[in-house]
């Protein structure tokens, strides 16, 4: 099963690799010159056997004699003869290297067969040599000018003009290259596999964590256009997965659910900003009073992302400038209050796991049902696993593709050191893959009468009406 899924995974590796090497098998092929084969054979015996114990002598001589005979085939000896007689222009050399010569074993014959891009040629060659090993033969084993041979080479074979080439094969040729294909190919992409670092999937979360995965939100190339998918488009296929974020969170820990939670990432770039502010609306659109904390002091977003004001916030509350009625801002049409960072501290993390950060978040627990705190990255600084402790627990945002699985696995190991409660995780940036696979987002489920954004997106289509315009690119699956 494990390979089946790295098949999967890789599958665009594995049809290269494999359409490639069929493709180099098809091309040899064409390229390769055809060559023809034109046989002949011999039989080789005792000159005279007048009796049973003669004719085994002389058997057992020839069978010894013809392993000595199949290599004179190739010597200059022979071949210069052949060449005179066949006419052609080749040396002994490159003549040898077209002539093979094979003994059946336990039998007296000789099987000769010349190999040639020209059938005639071939044909040639194999009755020259008809004609003259029989007597060259004779020749060499006379023991005087006047003596006769005691071996005698009969021709049982006539050679012909082959009809077809024996090379290439191209119905051979294309099946070993698919044989060879698919195991190379299987090849790469378990290498692939084995030297990605990345973690992308759910089952490569499963592997490191004993976590529950929350959740799934597909990537979305034009995120940084539209970072509240909730608002811009309600009923789009990741504002759904945020949805269902939420639904699952809300069975985390039923006995004692949690109600202060952080969200942060191993590393910067995952998404967890973005993840933040959009869990946030779709709790506040289910009823709930949710109030979202900028808790990254050192690079926020937030705020950003909402379009709010944040010259003051949580660093003026904690340095007791400001007090929390002061600071908080309502946003949207739905019981969601943002409170931002503030003016950015020296020291951001003895803020954050201050008495008054204590303070500020069992009030804000007693005013609100959720409340969610963008924290920063756990491996470049502290803050997420400080606030981690005055929290509930924390939402761990991986971003497939981006973080690597000793830097998911680091983090993971931090929340452990500081008894942090992990609630779960998030994979963030999930990419297209088979139908099939764990998450599926390229599917919507509007109502009928609602039409998505007029920004380029492509809007519902009449009845009749043809729909030309290009699929939205966030709506991918996996």
């Amino acid at each position: 099963m494990a390979y089946v899924q790295i098949l999967r995974r890789r599958w665009r590796i594995f049809m290269g690799v494999t359409l490639g090497v069929v493709a180099l098998s098809a091309v040899f092929t064409l390229l390769a010159t055809p060559q023809y084969t034109s046989s002949t054979q011999f039989f080789v015996s005792t000159a005279d056997s007048a009796n049973s114990s003669q004719l085994a002598q002389g058997s057992t001589f020839t069978q010894q004699r013809v392993k000595s005979y199949s290599l004179l085939l190739k010597a200059p000896k022979l071949l210069e003869p052949v060449i005179a007689k066949a006419g052609v222009t080749d040396t002994p050399g490159a003549l040898a290297g077209k002539v093979s010569a094979t003994t059946p074993p336990d039998t007296v014959l000789i099987d000769v067969t010349v190999t040639d891009p020209s059938p005639t040629k071939a044909r040639d060659i194999a009755q020259a040599i008809a004609e003259v090993f029989p007597t060259t033969v004779a020749d060499l084993e006379r023991i005087s000018p006047k003596a006769d041979s005691p071996v005698k080479v009969t021709l049982l074979r006539e050679p012909t003009v082959a009809g077809s080439p024996v090379s290439p094969r191209p119905a051979r040729n294309l099946a070993l290259g698919l044989v060879l294909g698919l195991l190379l190919g299987f090849g790469a992409a378990v290498l692939k596999q084995l030297l990605d670092t990345k973690l992308r999937t759910k089952e490569d979360v499963e592997a490191l964590t004993e976590a529950v995965v929350l959740g799934g939100i597909p990537f979305d190339g034009d995120a940084e256009k539209h970072p509240l998918i909730i608002q811009a488009d309600p009923h789009a296929g990741r504002a759904e997965s945020f949805r269902a974020l939420r639904t699952n969170l809300q069975f985390v820990d039923a006995t004692n659910h949690p109600r202060v939670i952080v969200v942060t990432s191993s590393i910067a770039g995952e998404g967890k900003s973005t993840t933040t502010a959009n869990l946030a609306l779709a709790m506040a659109e289910s009823g709930a009073s949710v109030c979202v904390v900028e808790g990254d002091l050192r690079r926020p977003r937030l705020l950003t992302y909402l379009g709010l004001e944040g010259s003051v916030g949580l660093t003026d509350v904690l340095i007791g400038r400001y007090e929390l009625d002061d600071v908080l801002q309502p946003f949207g049409a739905h019981s969601l209050t943002v409170l931002g960072a503030g003016a950015t501290p020296p020291n951001p993390s003895e803020l954050l796991g201050s008495t008054s950060m204590r303070n500020v978040l069992d009030e804000l627990r007693h005013r609100f049902d959720y409340v969610l705190i963008d924290g920063a990255p756990v491996l470049p600084v502290t803050d997420s696993t400080v606030l981690t402790r005055l929290a509930d627990g924390a939402i761990i945002v991986a971003g497939s593709g981006i973080v690597s699985k000793d830097q998911f696995d680091h983090a993971l190991e931090t929340f452990e050191t500081v008894n942090g409660t992990v609630l779960g995780i998030v994979l963030n940036r999930v990419p297209r893959q088979a139908r099939g696979g764990y998450y599926d987002y390229r599917y919507e489920y509007r109502p009928e009468a609602a039409s998505k954004p007029s920004d380029g997106r492509r809007r519902r289509r009449g009845r009749g009406e043809e729909d030309t315009t290009p699929l939205r690119k966030d709506l991918v699956g996996s």
